[in-house]
C-alpha cells in the first residue's frame, strides 16, 4: 500500500476565511493535520484527487501524504462538505503511525432478506469500531437472512471481522425486524374500494 492514496499535500501559510475561500477556488481543500504530539500542520490538497480517494476507500480512507517531499500517513478523521454545493469545505486528518490504532464510524450494510411479512427498520446506519488504522474495514456487514419479528440486533451482538473490536455502546439498537402492519389495512382498503366501484 506504499503508493496507494498518494496525495500532494501543500503547506499553508495563510489562515482565516479569506485565505479558506481563495484555497478552495484554487481547486484545493484546506486540511489540518494533527495528532502524535506534533502541532497542527495547515495543509492543502487537491480537491479532485482527494474526492476520488474518498469516493472509492470511504470516509475513513488512510492516505499517503507527501508533504514538501516527506511521506507522511494520515487518517482522514472528518470531512465538511457545503450541505447544498457538495464541494468539500475543509478535512481533519489525524496523523498515523504504522501500527497505530483508530477508531472510526464504519457504514452497516445488511444482507440477505428477513422471513416474509416483517418490516425491517434499520436504526443505526454505521457503527463506531476500532482497528489497525491501515486495515479499517469499509463497511460491516449484518446478515438478517431468514430473521423472524421480534429480532432486535444491537451492536455487541455483532461479529467483527478478525482484528477489529467495537467501539460503540453494545446496547446501540442497530436493526429491529417486526412484523409487517400491511395485511388487515390493505383488506379494508380493498373493500372500501369494491364499495366505491359499485
Amino acid at each position: 500500500m506504499s503508493d496507494a492514496n498518494l496525495l500532494e499535500a501543500a503547506v499553508r501559510t495563510e489562515f482565516g476565511k479569506g485565505a479558506a475561500r481563495r484555497t478552495r477556488r484554487a481547486g484545493n481543500v484546506p486540511a489540518v493535520l494533527y495528532g502524535h504530539q506534533s502541532d497542527p500542520q495547515h495543509l492543502s490538497v487537491n480537491a479532485q484527487a482527494f474526492a476520488a480517494i474518498l469516493r472509492e476507500h470511504g470516509t475513513n480512507a488512510v492516505l499517503n501524504l507527501v508533504i514538501d517531499g516527506e511521506k507522511q500517513l494520515a487518517l482522514t478523521k472528518s470531512v465538511v462538505v457545503h450541505p447544498i454545493r457538495r464541494y468539500i469545505e475543509h478535512a481533519d486528518l489525524l496523523v498515523l503511525k504504522r501500527g497505530d490504532k483508530a477508531t472510526a464510524d464504519v457504514p452497516v450494510t445488511l444482507v440477505g432478506e428477513a422471513a416474509s411479512g416483517t418490516l425491517v427498520t434499520q436504526d443505526a446506519i454505521t457503527v463506531s469500531i476500532e482497528a489497525d488504522a491501515m486495515n479499517l474495514p469499509e463497511a460491516i456487514e449484518i446478515s438478517i437472512e431468514g430473521a423472524e419479528a421480534g429480532t432486535q440486533i444491537n451492536a455487541g451482538d455483532v461479529v467483527m471481522p478478525e482484528g477489529v473490536t467495537l467501539a460503540a455502546d453494545p446496547d446501540l439498537l442497530i436493526v429491529n425486524i417486526i412484523a409487517a402492519p400491511a395485511a388487515e389495512s390493505e383488506g379494508e382498503e380493498s373493500d372500501e374500494a369494491t364499495e366505491a366501484a359499485e
